[in-house]
């Protein structure tokens, strides 16, 4: 299916059935895991002689899932993350298709052995204006599907950076890090807090996803972004970002 949009102007065709799914999935055995996150855990419910698992005897699969949604997989926030109310991304996210730029960078190494992604390489790859803005980190292993951060001190953004992207018409950021701070921060979450500009005017409509991982066939450039998060009331959810090429061209009559 080929769709026609506008969008600051310009004609675009996009084809729906090429599309690239940017998330890892929530399950058991070898998974991403960030922030010491316990693994997924999956068990077959029982009630008395009863068991939900079919090669058990059971006659359908009925499985309680146990899992971080911050640290066993590709996830989308809302402010409520880092605020005393448990704000609902469910709730306060209603935005499902914008456009955005993907773009790679490689972190910044600084004296102290940290990695950084500063606006100076985002300005660096050119930013454009977009809503959404997609973070590649090089070098990019598929290994990152699997990859333990916790204890890592993984790469994370400056502050600059954030407000570079928010300058540009950032309202959904996407990463393929566990996090936009770094990890042990003493709590100071200054990145969170900028992008969501917390506590002095949220920004409630506004998401981080993380722990993405964007295939080294997606190009950079602009593209269609269809971010699919899934109906938790809880201020993080299991997503499933998808992005499709635009094609410049005009409308048919």
């Amino acid at each position: 299916m080929t769709i026609q949009l506008t969008s600051e102007g310009r004609d675009y065709q996009v084809d729906l059935s090429k599309g690239i799914d940017l998330s890892i999935a929530v399950t058991e055995g070898p998974q991403v895991n960030a922030y010491w996150a316990s693994p997924t855990d999956m068990e077959p419910f029982r009630m008395g002689d009863w068991v939900g698992e079919v090669r058990q005897g059971g006659s359908v699969n009925y499985r309680n899932i146990r899992f971080n949604p911050h640290g066993n997989g590709t996830h989308t926030e809302c402010v409520g993350h880092i605020s005393p109310e448990i704000h609902s991304i469910n709730r306060h996210f209603k935005q499902f298709h914008c456009i955005a730029q993907l773009a790679s960078v490689r972190p910044e190494e600084l004296a102290n052995g940290d990695r950084v992604i500063t606006a100076a390489l985002l300005h660096g790859v050119g930013l454009q204006r977009a809503e959404a803005f997609i973070i590649r980190t090089l070098p990019n292993p598929v290994s990152k599907r699997t990859h333990n951060y916790s204890g890592t001190n993984p790469p994370y953004f400056t502050v600059d950076a954030i407000e570079a992207l928010m300058q540009n018409g950032c309202r959904h950021l996407l990463t393929d890090l566990p996090s936009l701070d770094r990890e042990q921060d003493e709590g100071k979450l200054l990145c969170h807090r900028a992008f969501w500009k917390y506590p002095e005017n949220p920004r409630m409509d506004c998401t981080i996803t993380e722990l993405i991982f964007v295939p080294d066939e997606a190009e950079d450039g602009l593209i269609l972004l269809n971010l699919q998060v899934a109906a938790f009331e809880n201020d993080a959810a299991p997503s499933r970002p998808v992005i499709f090429e635009l094609m410049e061209g005009k409308r048919s009559s």
